[in-house]
């Protein structure tokens, strides 16, 4: 277990490391060196947080709304795990209990499933063809007993496109792998994570497409457990011509109302949209995120270096310096936001005012 050296001992330390709070609603930490932080929480109220340090996808937990994660614990070492720009560990929650996803740079994905608080389940391959998730870009989501996955995936053509898998044993088995999305340009983008969110039976996945020369977001939903999907739609009103890409995804969540809230970036610009609504300007920056408490949306993204987070109501708190935030309700008063900053993984609970 040499991974552990790199790990802080326990709690009172994690408290020791707290740094000034920039905002009295704002408690921050730090929690161990690592890379490409991803987390969720359970219906339970608990908070599940995976990243990468070096081979190791490392995992830990908390009970009492972010402030305080336990000692983080071995997942599993897989050979040159993915762990940059993007690319790192996806966790879900389901009925069946905690999923975490990985893949490698040979372009296969595994997933690992909680057997007990100590315990891992052993490494289930989720491509169904070998080495076809180059990319490594990949997105995970949950809700009741279906957990669904998608990512970039060459098969076929050698082009990427988008590809997904379901999952009702919390990622012991997964189903033979859908496409999804296939861009008639020849690829979507080839640099931008897809965004997957799992509500009920329905699947809704966001990604960057490449049309015509144009890098811009698109909408595609199952309503019948991923069995079907839709139409791709375009989001926002105007379209970004890049000869490259971004390498920003974006990011979606449904409110408890039903609806779907998309927040993405165009050139340098920050922009949210409901879709079939008109799209609104939020700020300037990168790497946006989203996340809801039952109607009310935060968002988070990077400007200049440093972790913006915008809650409902119009205020803007930062939060520090970082990259690639992670945004899920840590509470039904406080939003959890996680990031990676000179490779030590950093989390702010922040309270929503009234």
């Amino acid at each position: 277990m040499k991974f552990y050296h790199y790990c802080l001992p326990g709690l009172l330390i994690l408290s020791l490391l707290s740094w000034k709070k920039k905002d009295p609603n704002v408690t921050t930490s730090i929690v161990s060196h690592g890379q490409m932080p991803n987390a969720i929480n359970d219906k339970s109220g608990n908070l599940h947080l995976v990243y990468g340090n070096g081979d190791s996808i490392l995992y830990c937990m908390s009970t009492d709304g972010g402030r305080n994660f336990s000692k983080p614990s071995l997942v599993a070492k897989v050979n040159n795990l993915m762990l940059a720009y993007s690319r790192g560990p996806q966790i879900a929650a389901t009925e069946a209990g905690i999923t975490v996803m990985a893949s490698n740079t040979g372009g296969d994905i595994f997933s690992f499933t909680k057997t007990s608080p100590e315990r891992w389940s052993s490494p289930t391959r989720v491509n169904d063809i070998d080495t076809v998730a180059k990319e490594g870009l990949m997105s995970l989501s949950g809700d009741k007993n279906l957990l669904y996955a998608v990512w970039l995936d060459l098969r076929g053509n050698k082009r990427n496109k988008i590809v997904g898998a379901s999952s009702t044993d919390g990622g012991k088995t997964w189903s033979k792998n859908k496409l999804i999305y296939s861009s008639p340009d020849s690829t979507v983008c080839e640099c931008c994570k897809p965004s997957v969110y799992v509500k009920n039976n329905t699947i809704k996945v966001m990604f960057r497409n490449w049309l015509q020369g144009n890098r811009d977001l698109y909408l595609i939903q199952s309503l019948d457990n991923g069995v079907s999907f839709g139409q791709a739609t375009k989001l926002g009103t105007e379209s970004w011509a890049l000869n490259g890409c971004p390498m920003d995804g974006g990011g979606i969540t449904v409110t408890d109302d039903g609806k779907t809230e998309t927040v993405w970036r165009r050139k340098a610009t920050i922009y949210a949209e409901e879709p079939g609504k008109p799209e609104k300007e939020i700020g300037e920056g990168k790497s946006c995120v989203i996340t809801a408490i039952a109607n009310n949306i935060t968002y988070a993204w990077v400007n200049k270096g440093e972790i913006t987070c915008l809650l409902p109501g119009g205020s803007k708190v930062t939060l520090g310096k970082g990259s690639f935030p992670v945004l899920k309700p840590a509470n039904n008063k406080a939003v959890l936001c996680v990031w990676e900053d000179n490779k030590q993984i950093k989390t702010a609970t922040v309270a929503l005012k009234d």
